[in-house]
C-alpha cells in the first residue's frame, strides 16, 4: 500500500476477487483468515458490498458476488444473452418449447434471455425480466441443487404447475462459470416433461457455460 492508496477499498476489491474464485461462496471466517483481518472489518465491508448488490449472502451465511457486478458494465448483460442465444434458439427449435437463461438476482431467479420456438402452434409466454423465488420454478430449483452436488456433476430439475398453471419445466444449472450462478431451461404446456428433454437441457447449459468462459 502506498500513501495514494485507499487500504478500504484495496480490502474490498480483494473480497470481491476471492468470491469471484469460488463457486460456492466464503464464510466470513474463512474471508477474515484469507485477508488476514478481523472478522469485525469483514463484516463492515460485507454489508458496504451487499448495499450495492455486489455481494450477497444465502440463508448459510456464506457470501457470494451478487450480480451488481455484471451490473457495473452496462454491456455485460446484452453481452451474456449474445453468448447464450444460439444454445437457446437451438434448443428452443429442438424441444419445440420456450427457453430460457436464468441467473441469481439476490433471493430471486431472473431470466435475462428468453427465445421462443417458430414452429409451435402455441407456448407458454416467458419474458426476459421476469423474476420468482429461487425454491419455485425448475430455473431456481436447479441452481439451488447445484449448490449441494458434486462440482461438474451434471444434473437436471423437473418441475410441475408452481409458476404457472398446466406448464411444466426442465432447467440444468451453469457449471464452471466463475462468479456466475445460473441455469438453462425450457418451459412448455405439458402435464410431465417428456424423458429426452431433461439431457437436452443439460447438453444446452454446458453449451451456454462453454460460451460465457
Amino acid at each position: 500500500m502506498t500513501a495514494e492508496t485507499s487500504q478500504t477499498l484495496d480490502r474490498g476489491l480483494r473480497v470481491l476477487k476471492l468470491l469471484a474464485d469460488t463457486d460456492h461462496g466464503l464464510t466470513v471466517t474463512e474471508l477474515s483468515n484469507k485477508l488476514g483481518v478481523n472478522r469485525t472489518v469483514v463484516y463492515r465491508l460485507l454489508a458496504t458490498l451487499e448495499q450495492h448488490a455486489l455481494v450477497r449472502r444465502d440463508l448459510g451465511g456464506r457470501a457470494r458476488v451478487g450480480l451488481g457486478v455484471l451490473r457495473l458494465g452496462r454491456q455485460v448483460h446484452p453481452l451474456v444473452r449474445e453468448a447464450a442465444l444460439p444454445a437457446l434458439r437451438s434448443l428452443a427449435e429442438d424441444i419445440g418449447a420456450t427457453a430460457h437463461l436464468t441467473l441469481v438476482d439476490g433471493a430471486d431467479a431472473l431470466a435475462v434471455a428468453v427465445v421462443e420456438p417458430t414452429w409451435t402452434d402455441y407456448h407458454v409466454a416467458y419474458r426476459a425480466g421476469f423474476r420468482h423465488p429461487l425454491d419455485r420454478g425448475a430455473a431456481g430449483r436447479a441452481i439451488l441443487a447445484a449448490r449441494h452436488q458434486v462440482a461438474n456433476e451434471p444434473g437436471y430439475t423437473l418441475t410441475h404447475g408452481e409458476l404457472e398453471a398446466g406448464a411444466s419445466g426442465a432447467a440444468a444449472p451453469l457449471l464452471g462459470v466463475t462468479g456466475v450462478e445460473g441455469s438453462v431451461g425450457v418451459v412448455m404446456l405439458a402435464d410431465a416433461v417428456p424423458e429426452r428433454v431433461g439431457p437436452r437441457v443439460v447438453d444446452a447449459a454446458r453449451e451456454v457455460a462453454e460460451a460465457l468462459r
